[in-house]
């Protein structure tokens, strides 16, 4: 990130990410739901969903709840929540440099 860029182009950029990362959700009802839970409207359930996989991820060694669910849960908090928005958008950038196909992104940095 420069210091030249706006907070509309990173904003764009966040937004660019987290699109890219819902595509590779599986089936069709996950990004549906991800996508109306990010609206600015759905905050009342964005929080306790944010919450839930949270706490599902960091249980994840327990049958049935996954490792998945702990990125998942930051991003839907970090709608809510600027400290954590701004970490979310520092990691969705180091993925994107570093494991571009995390993010379905063709792979550059061959070694």
């Amino acid at each position: 990130m420069t210091s030249a860029e706006t907070p509309e182009i990173r904003e764009a950029e966040r937004e660019r990410r987290i699109e890219l990362l819902i595509r590779r959700l599986p089936g069709t009802r996950a990004p549906a739901t991800i996508r109306l839970l990010r609206r600015p409207g759905s905050r009342l359930a964005r929080i306790p969903a944010g919450a839930a996989l949270t706490i599902g991820g960091i249980f994840s060694f327990l049958p049935v709840l996954g490792l998945w669910m702990l990125p998942l849960g930051l991003l839907l908090l970090a709608e809510d929540i600027p400290p954590l928005r701004r970490a979310c958008n520092h990691a969705l950038s180091w993925v994107e440099h570093r494991h571009p196909r995390w993010m379905g992104l063709p792979d550059d940095n061959k070694r």
